[in-house]
């Protein structure tokens, strides 16, 4: 069984030693390869001798591992006593600062209390160089604000240093209400004094640099200084004065300039005054010398105050302006007063009006309220009464001290022409002028009412169809003259109910005419005053002086014109001359009528009474229509 047993276990060996990998199996491949260096022949004595040798190489290994190691121990036994020799050093050391420590403590904490000190020492000193640098100017600050001297310029960084002396001066009442009342108030005090300085520094610069606006490279800094001046009512109000001294001369030396030599500002290469002796002209230039340079002033003085408050400054400007401007108003009133004190033409005193009456109304909007808009006012016053005083005066020369005997063909007077002439030549004027509705009716009755009321009283000594007709005449002449221009509606009516008037009265005389001429005054006094009995009982009008009346109404119809009045021909007005024929001829019309009613009536007892008339009643008038 022992035997069997052994067999089955070296069965199992062999078995698993076959049935093993060696190729998967590490720690046996380093084993045969540790094996490969030493056992390097296969051989019966060499297999014998493995195991031996095995042991060797293995004791051999273990006394090197035991060599090597002695010397590791040696080396750490030399450690360990460095490390105790360390340790002891290192406690001495630790005694030696314990008591050191001990020792001076007292001078730790003295050197945090000066290092704590120092801190507090540095942050202070940070805090005061902060106060200086926003409580106090520096040297070269000061050294700006006072000036080297008295003609020191005023530069752009001078206005830098006065914005900071307003700032430190507004910022203390910071301090004050952080509970530095007495810092604060010094400093106040001290800014102040500063500040009062520079605006006095700046006040005397601007006065004597505020007269050169024009300049570009000024223009900039005086419109700063106005703005700080502005605080000081008293000093700006000075400034202003002074640039309106300055510039009321300049202005006035070249009004001057341009009268005399055409030079100065705004003027023309010519002397105004070279055309004195043309009153429309010379006004006109000076005027309009006037609205040239004006605009230009006002516009220097807005610049000047550019940056200040305009609201505050509004009335300043319009005052200054007034001011500057004062200065021309003498020389230009004594100039005009002269020529309108001239013995000029109408016309040309209405034109002198019109300018006048423009320019005030442009000077007004821009200087309102001011001298030269008073003196302009004045000026137009005194204008307005001079032309209309020459107006009435050539208006009575025109018509003379007796009205002029219309001739014999009862055309209007010539006193009648020139008058319309005159009216005619202001009122071209005026129909182009502002406000011209009242000027024009102020102009027309000063020259119309005078000559109607000529024309009435010459036409008073004629007959009375004379006097219709150079009536008419007048009439017609004054009416196609005002029919040109605006504003004469009720005037034309007026005219023209005077017109009807006389066409009336020459409409009678013409009827009454030809009532005469065709011997038909007894036939219209029997039919009127006809009541009883038949009319051809009644003598005249019996068919026999019934058909002479229609054969002389037949002649009169071939030719109309023998029987007019002569003075009919001397109508101007062919509309007159045709109103008054049509009406005339329509009086003769109607009394034709009633005579043919009349005949026809068989109560008149006329047999055939168609072999009277050849026409009847409609065919008469439309044939005297026709004519």
């Amino acid at each position: 069984m022992s035997e069997k047993n052994t067999n089955t276990t070296l069965v199992r060996r062999v078995n698993k030693l076959l049935e093993s990998r060696v190729e998967h199996d590490k720690d046996t491949l380093e084993a045969l390869k540790e094996l490969s260096t030493f056992f390097t022949e296969n051989t019966l004595s060499s297999r014998r001798n493995l195991r031996s040798k095995i042991e060797r190489r293995s004791l051999a290994i273990n006394e090197d591992f035991l060599s090597a190691f002695r010397e590791v121990k040696s080396s750490l036994d030399d450690i360990y006593q460095d490390v105790l020799a360390m340790n002891t050093a290192v406690q001495c050391m630790t005694n030696r600062l314990q008591a050191t420590k001990t020792q001076t403590s007292q001078l730790i904490d003295q050197t945090a209390k000066l290092q704590n000190k120092s801190q507090t020492l540095s942050m202070q000193q940070e805090v005061a160089n902060a106060f200086i640098k926003n409580f106090q100017l520096t040297s070269s600050e000061q050294s700006i604000l006072h000036g080297s001297s008295k003609e020191s310029p005023i530069t752009e960084e001078f206005f830098s240093v006065v914005n900071r002396v307003q700032e430190i001066h507004s910022s203390c009442r910071i301090l004050m209400q952080s509970g530095y009342q007495t810092l604060g108030l010094d400093i106040m005090q001290r800014m102040t004094l500063l500040q009062e300085a520079a605006l006095e520094r700046l006040y005397r610069w601007t006065q004597n640099q505020c007269k050169h606006i024009e300049n570009e490279r000024l223009a900039p800094l005086l419109i700063k200084a106005m703005n700080k001046l502005q605080d000081r009512p008293v000093l700006f109000k000075y400034i202003l004065d002074e640039y309106c001294a300055a510039r009321r001369t300049a202005l006035v030396g070249s009004f001057i300039d341009a009268l005399t030599l055409g030079e100065g500002y705004g003027s023309t290469p010519n002397p105004i005054e070279m055309h004195a002796n043309d009153p429309k002209r010379y006004i006109g230039d000076m005027l309009a010398w006037l609205h040239q340079v004006i605009p230009v002033e006002k516009e220097n003085i807005l610049t000047l105050v550019k940056g200040c408050n305009k609201t505050d400054v509004s009335d300043q400007i319009k005052q200054s302006l007034s001011n500057i401007t004062e200065g021309l108003c003498h020389p230009l009133k004594s100039r005009i007063e002269n020529v309108i004190s001239m013995d000029a033409p109408a016309a040309i005193l209405y034109s002198v009006t019109t300018l006048l009456r423009f320019y005030q109304m442009i000077i007004q909007q821009v200087i309102p309220d001011s001298i030269l808009d008073s003196t302009l006012k004045d000026l137009l016053i005194l204008s307005e009464k001079s032309f209309l005083s020459r107006l009435q005066k050539q208006t009575r020369i025109a018509l003379g001290e007796r009205a002029e005997p219309p001739g014999n063909d009862l055309v209007p007077a010539p006193s009648v022409s020139r008058l319309l002439s005159l009216l005619n030549e202001i009122l071209s004027v005026a129909s182009i002028a502002e406000d011209r509705e009242k000027d024009m009716l102020q102009i027309v009755s000063c020259i119309i009412d005078p000559l109607l009321q000529e024309v009435n009283e010459t036409a008073s000594r004629l007959p009375t169809v004379d006097m219709a007709v150079y009536l008419l005449n007048c009439m017609h002449q004054i009416q196609s003259t005002l029919a040109l221009y605006e504003y004469m509606d009720q005037r034309l009516e007026r005219l023209q109910a005077q017109s009807d008037a006389q066409i009336d009265t020459l409409t009678s005389e013409q009827a009454s005419s030809l009532v005469a001429h065709l011997n038909l005054g007894p036939i219209y006094t029997i039919l009127q005053g006809h009541e009883q009995g038949p009319l051809s009982s009644i003598p005249g009008m019996d068919p026999l002086s019934v058909k002479e009346f229609t054969n002389k109404l037949e002649a009169f119809l071939v030719m109309p014109d023998v029987l007019l009045l002569p003075q009919m021909s001397l109508l101007q007005s062919s509309n007159h001359r045709s109103i008054t024929q049509k009406r005339s001829f329509e009086v003769i019309g109607a009394i034709y009528k009633q005579l043919y009613e009349a005949c026809h009536n068989p109560k008149n007892l006329y047999q055939n009474p168609n072999s009277l008339f050849s026409r009847t009643p409609e065919d008469l008038l439309q044939t005297l229509i026709s004519v």
